[in-house]
């Protein structure tokens, strides 16, 4: 059975360019692909790409299950609320709906911040931290933020996986490393990131150095993001049978800044 995709975020930074990039993608083993928007305008941008828009509201949970059910929709690449994880529970048990419902395999990729993988989070700091590693969920889940807030979206990441090994729902953990560039979409061209730290600059007057020494952060180009997503995508596509669970977790980075 082929599958059917969802993508959403088609207007922002990230799935903007990789909508841009799909059809030189030339990817094989789907039959349809949708992306949500949230305006009549958007509708119209998406199908340049090949995608038949859908608008539903993801906050209610009835109406979510009731679109993944209807267009047996089997991938969802989830590019928006890194932070909480509500709607991506809805989404993932909607997806078991459907492994249900068709006997079909079905996958549930969830993009994070790279900060969830840093002292901000209680990451450990004192080498590298790889997505090869067998043991990055369990460190991952072992981290305590040393701020609040931080500890959500990194329980968000642990929610999904554990939720997704529950419910049957093959999950991928995707975080775009301090992602760089102009965005090719139809969107947000900048990471939302890049307009924070100038707009603070502006505002403070200068841009200050906060910590005493040198530490150094991954970087991901937009681009070199958008074909790791694909490539991901067209493994899962022809069956490849990429890592998922508890070792699906993909840290997207071409390099460092210090």
């Amino acid at each position: 059975m082929t599958h059917s995709i969802l993508i959403t975020g088609a207007s922002g930074y990230l799935g903007g360019t990789l909508l841009a990039r799909w059809k030189e993608a030339n990817l094989t083993g789907y039959d349809k692909l949708f992306a949500l928007v949230r305006k009549p305008g958007q509708a119209q941008a998406v199908k340049q790409y090949g995608a038949e828009p859908l608008e539903f509201d993801i906050e209610d949970n009835d109406v979510v299950k009731k679109v993944i059910l209807q267009h047996q929709i089997t991938i969802v690449y989830f590019l928006i609320d890194a932070f909480n994880s509500k709607k991506q529970r809805t989404f993932i048990e909607a997806l078991a709906e459907v492994k249900a419902k068709t006997g079909q395999d079905v996958h549930f990729l969830h993009t994070t911040g790279a900060k969830m993988f840093s002292s901000l989070t209680g990451a450990p700091t004192d080498q590298p931290l790889l997505d090869s590693d067998p043991g990055l969920f369990d460190i991952h889940k072992a981290q305590k933020a040393p701020y609040e807030m931080m500890q959500v979206p990194n329980q968000t990441n642990i929610t999904i996986t554990e939720e997704g090994e529950k419910q049957g729902v093959r999950t991928y953990i995707f975080a775009p490393l301090e992602a760089d560039g102009k965005g090719e979409g139809f969107g947000n061209p900048i990471s939302i990131q890049t307009v924070d730290v100038v707009t603070a600059a502006k505002g403070a007057g200068g841009v200050y150095k906060l910590r005493d020494d040198r530490p150094t952060w991954p970087v991901c180009h937009v681009i070199d993001n958008a074909n790791l997503y694909i490539e991901l995508l067209r493994a899962i596509l022809e069956g490849e049978n990429p890592d998922h669970g508890k070792q699906g977790f993909y840290l997207a980075s071409s390099g460092s800044v210090a």
